[in-house]
């Protein structure tokens, strides 16, 4: 089969095979989605620096992702649809190139091999009246997707008659997604969603400023997530259902309730978190089957808002915790005291009641007299081969820099 280079706007064909070049003028954006349905798959699309818009498709969902019954019926629309194929599409130009979808499920992409999707932004949702609906930016569905440089923002149209709005980026059964180098920011739900067996890498975004959660993973789901920034949510990072999670020198700050949790019966390892100046409280094991490990974090200034979904602490166990492995943390000057409904853990296993001496406002680097240096448990270790830090420059996920 042929391998074609597509490059929009003036739509260049290169053929790999002896067959002159062709080449097509796409006029307008809503011919985007033709040039998906003609190109074949192994085919690279490049796309000029303009928006593209979308015509909302109607689209009747066999499957529920977030319903009990997940063969519940959902009426929503997609915008551009790709569909058992395998393709590139890449942006000229991060901030420029558009795909303006006019639809809940944005990008829509279903029993794909392989796509890529890089160096763009998609904008411009709408609002699917059925609550049900995940609409978002992104959906995808059993494929395996790698979504690197995009932004996912200002997705933000709501209905007065449905409370949720639009996410980031969702992943649906079966879907496997690398996310990595994104700003999914002003958008009208959760950052980035899991459900129902999806599985997810997410690294070094940026995930800013929505409603829900900024990280959520449940049912079944597996996520990694590894140096993101979450803040400006209701609440930051959750594992729930029978979901795994491991997440790594994220930086969960000012969301409106909790910074990080695990509930039902998941599973969740923190280590070298910052969770910092969240509404509520800033770590909570919030069910009696939930466990995990809790280890090198800073979980510091909690609770500046009024109690909401967990009291202004800065570790409220409302599981069992003797499922949590809780060790070389630093809990400090949270709200309301640094622990509620479990007992004082400083100067146990490591953990500490002190300040980290960040180097200032907004910086999370430590200053070099801090307590927390090489503080960190002793079987994880920084990239140099020393004793892990406590906090975000700690352990062997942490930022090359």
């Amino acid at each position: 089969m042929s391998k074609f280079i597509i490059i929009l706007e003036l739509v260049i064909i290169l053929l790999a095979s002896d067959v002159s070049a062709a080449t097509l003028t796409i006029k307008r954006g809503s011919d985007l989605q033709a040039v998906i349905n003609y190109a074949q798959s192994g085919d690279t699309l490049l796309l000029a620096a303009k928006p593209f818009l979308a015509v909302s498709m109607p689209f009747e969902d066999s499957l529920c992702g977030n319903c009990k019954d997940p063969k519940t019926v959902v009426k929503a629309t997609v915008g551009f649809m790709i569909c058992g194929k395998s393709l590139v599409i890449m942006g000229a130009n991060r901030g420029n190139t558009q795909l303006v979808t006019n639809a809940g499920y944005g990008l829509y992409i279903e029993d794909c091999p392989s796509v890529e999707i890089s160096n763009l932004t998609i904008i411009g949702g709408r609002r699917d009246f059925d609550e049900m609906a995940t609409d978002a930016g992104i959906v995808v569905r059993r494929s395996r997707v790698k979504i690197t440089e995009v932004d996912v923002s200002n997705n933000d149209h709501r209905l007065d008659s449905v409370v949720v709005g639009i996410g980031g980026i969702f992943g649906r059964e079966g879907a496997e997604l690398e996310i990595r180098n994104c700003i999914i920011e002003n958008n009208g739900w959760d950052g980035i969603a899991l459900y129902r067996g999806a599985v997810a890498q997410v690294t070094d975004c940026l995930i800013k400023d929505g409603r829900g959660v900024g990280i959520g993973v449940t049912w079944d789901a597996t996520c990694l997530a590894y140096r993101n920034e979450v803040t400006g949510y209701w609440k930051g990072i959750g594992a729930f259902g029978t979901s795994w999670v491991i997440a790594r020198n994220n930086l969960v700050h000012d969301n409106l309730g909790w910074g990080m949790i695990a509930t039902g019966q998941a599973y969740m390892d923190m280590v070298n978190n910052v969770v910092y100046h969240n509404g509520n409280c800033g770590v909570a094991p919030w069910s009696t089957e939930s466990r995990g490990r809790i280890v090198n974090n800073i979980i510091a200034e909690n609770g500046w808002r009024e109690q909401w979904v967990c009291p202004c602490v800065g570790v409220w166990n409302s599981g069992d915790w003797a499922k949590w492995e809780f060790r070389n943390n630093i809990v400090f000057n949270n709200v309301a005291g640094e622990y509620e409904d479990i007992w004082d853990q400083s100067d146990l296993n490591g953990n500490m009641n002190i300040d980290p001496l960040f180097i200032g406002e907004g910086n999370f680097h430590l200053k070099a007299d801090s307590p927390a240096l090489n503080a960190g448990d002793s079987l994880t270790f920084n990239l140099d081969g020393s004793v892990s830090h406590i906090g975000l420059y700690g352990g062997p996920q942490s930022k090359i820099e």
